[in-house]
């Protein structure tokens, strides 16, 4: 009986997680597709298929089944490590999220969810090196100096809402929001945690470490077939990612531990709608200059954030130390 229920925490339930998030990478997109198409006046992929259903296992088994290229300058080992350890770092983030229930349960998981994120950077810089290539280089440069940029305001804007909540752990915060969600006290935070969320997963208008037309794509420009698919689906699970955990964050995802179907559905539901709305923001704006999107986040968003962090911090002791009425 021990070893049946250790096989199915360690083993089966990771499996089936990696399983549906792999899915819903591949129909993302699809939706992406469907949406930029409706948006465009046009139809988008309709013949794989039924609506062009089929259009996600089409493309995932033409680019694995094409020859890899690697070039003969590259450092081998690496330039094959750098799409795996993308992958790997990007199915990882999601053991501490409770969807309803975690695969780990750790009281210090926002802890662990920036640790881990963090870690994607070297895969950048790693695959840009390995390539031996300039322009995959100066990509990965461009690409690591975005991320490294935006993680400083996520990290300061995490520490905001924690010490709303008052705790590290995801399970607390849905507990802190049964009254209201915490994108109404706190809509300066969320608006400039969902813009920096569009700026890490690199999407539009900030998908400048992807550029394929004026950039020459970037730190990806020498991988093709498996490994550029393994980085594909790195950054779609990445999205997928941030957009769970923004709902967990500040629109008050509900935990029912007798109704999990139900906490489910209301994750995916929240889920869903803010993945639209980055594939709405790509159809609408068009792409920043590198010396505004550095701007935005230096000039702009890390002296509001700081600025708003201290009011967090000082205002509880302000209030403590006033006289009672």
């Amino acid at each position: 009986m021990y070893y049946a229920s250790y096989v199915l925490t360690s083993v089966i339930n990771p499996l089936i997680i990696i399983a549906l998030v792999l899915l819903a990478v591949a129909f993302l997109t699809l939706i992406e597709r469907k949406i930029l198409g409706y948006m465009q006046l046009r139809k988008g992929p309709n013949i794989v298929g039924p609506y062009g259903l089929f259009q996600p296992i089409a493309d995932g088994v033409k680019l694995f089944i094409k020859e890899p290229v690697r070039p003969t300058t590259s450092s081998q080992l690496l330039f094959l490590f750098a799409p795996l350890l993308a992958l790997t770092l990007a199915l990882t983030l999601w053991a501490p999220m409770p969807l309803p229930h975690a695969l780990t349960e750790l009281s210090l998981n926002m802890l662990f969810i920036l640790a881990i994120s963090s870690l994607a950077v070297y895969t950048i810089l790693g695959s840009g090196w390995a390539s031996n290539s300039k322009y995959a280089l100066m990509g990965a440069l461009r690409a690591v100096a975005q991320t490294i940029s935006y993680e400083v305001s996520l990290g300061l804007i995490l520490l905001s809402t924690i010490i709303f909540a008052g705790a590290f752990s995801l399970q607390v915060f849905a507990t802190a929001q049964e009254n209201t969600w915490l994108v109404f006290p706190a809509w300066p935070l969320a608006a400039m945690w969902f813009v920096s969320t569009l700026a890490e997963t690199n999407r539009s208008p900030f998908d400048l470490a992807e550029g394929e037309s004026e950039l020459v794509s970037g730190f990806n420009v020498e991988y093709a077939g498996g490994p550029f698919a393994l980085f594909f689906l790195a950054e779609y699970a990445n999205i997928l990612f941030m957009n769970a955990l923004t709902a967990a964050l500040f629109l008050g995802t509900l935990h029912y531990p007798t109704m999990p179907a139900l906490a489910s559905a209301k994750i995916m539901i929240k889920l869903v709608a803010l993945a639209v709305l980055f594939l709405w923001i790509r159809a609408a704006f068009p792409r920043f200059r590198y010396d505004q999107l550095m701007h935005l986040i230096w000039k702009a968003f890390l002296p509001l954030t700081l600025g708003l962090l201290l009011w967090h911090l000082a205002l509880p002791t302000a209030l403590a130390s006033l006289p009672p009425f």
